[in-house]
């Protein structure tokens, strides 16, 4: 997408990163993946703070693949892993490395964009691309992204791989990441064409056969009404027509039970609220987003009756930023809400970033 000018900006951004804290863990080098950009990628040899660059051009855009020639390259036990307009605001993911217990593969950064909200994506154990740290090792040996997804829904893939694989994801509010999300080369009909095929593989890969029917429903349903509101209808409709021709060519690699409720946030749900609201007679849903369901179905267990005028709210997503920043305004406004997990906590080899210019 040509965008040398961001790339020079989230270069200088890092290089202003204080070097020192990534000593005990052998230093920091940047590995930037030209991804068949248009105006070519040039970079210093050596940011100020004394880290070495290196970027490596591909002959044509991969999409998020792109990542994998970037751990393939890098040389320590970790990869950060960034997009051209992201970039950590300190060192504060080595602590979060560091700490990480030896059956987690990946931590998810606490992700701000410029205006001071949090990404939205992600779930319990799904991390954002633009913001992750990984065991690079294990991201190679899962396959590293897979390249069909191009963008969009790639971690969902990944993240239910590494679940499957016996592996934990975590998300550390120590590890802070900025993400500029410039506009330049955002399509919402690509957008949305791409979220509703990828998120339907995803289900007919992963879900159990009990629950393949109803997760696949879910995701057409949600995205339509995402493209509605973002006038992106005729792109939704290609992605679907792609997601109904490409379907049955899914390898199903079905997860446990136990995994499918890690994976979509109703085990983290159930144990947080659980704690907070078993015994009350009724709260409100509020804000809704991205696995509402899940909320909805932990309070049915916890025999929670849902009601629009209750005096407690529990906020609909299991989306970690944008389950904080709709709880954080509640509570400014002086209403009681309640998140539907712990969100972002806190509590190895050479932590390296990568970066991808596409």
């Amino acid at each position: 997408m040509d965008r040398a000018g961001r790339l020079a900006r989230t270069l200088e951004a890092l290089g202003s990163i204080d070097a020192g804290t990534h000593e005990r863990v052998g230093g920091g080098e940047v590995v930037v993946v030209d991804n068949a950009s248009g105006e070519r990628a040039i970079a210093a040899g050596v940011l100020a703070n004394g880290w070495r660059v290196r970027v490596e051009r591909l002959g044509e855009n991969i999409g998020a693949a792109a990542r994998n020639v970037g751990a393939e390259l890098a040389r320590g036990e970790w990869v950060v892993m960034l997009d051209d307009d992201s970039h950590p605001v300190d060192g504060g993911v080595v602590d979060a490395v560091c700490g990480a217990p030896g059956d987690v593969a990946a931590v998810g950064g606490e992700i701000f964009l410029a205006d001071g909200r949090r990404e939205s994506g992600g779930l319990p154990e799904v991390v954002i691309g633009c913001g992750v740290a990984v065991r690079r090792g294990v991201f190679l040996e899962v396959g590293g992204y897979d390249g069909a997804f191009h963008y969009y829904a790639e971690e969902y893939d990944l993240c239910a791989r590494l679940i499957c694989a016996g592996w934990r994801i975590m998300h550390d509010g120590r590890f802070r990441v900025v993400h500029e999300k410039v506009n330049e080369g955002r399509d919402m009909g690509v957008i949305l064409g791409r979220l509703v095929r990828n998120n339907g593989w995803v289900a007919q890969r992963y879900a159990p056969d009990s629950e393949l029917g109803r997760e696949l429903e879910e995701v057409v349903t949600r995205y339509r009404r995402i493209a509605e509101k973002e006038g992106a209808v005729a792109g939704y409709e290609r992605g679907l027509r792609e997601l109904e021709g490409t379907l049955g060519a899914q390898e199903r690699r079905a997860m446990t039970r136990a995994q499918w409720e890690r994976f979509t946030g109703m085990a983290q749900a159930r144990a947080w609220l659980g704690a907070r609201v078993a015994g009350m007679d009724r709260v409100a849903v509020v804000d809704e987003g991205k696995n509402a369901w899940v909320v909805r179905a932990v309070l049915g267990e916890l025999g929670v009756r849902e009601d629009a005028g209750a005096a407690v709210g529990v906020v609909g997503t299991m989306s970690p930023g944008a389950m904080m920043d709709a709880q954080e305004a509640r509570l400014a406004r002086g209403e009681r809400a309640e998140r539907a997990w712990r969100g972002f906590g806190g509590g190895v080899g050479q932590v390296v970033t990568s970066v991808i210019s596409s």
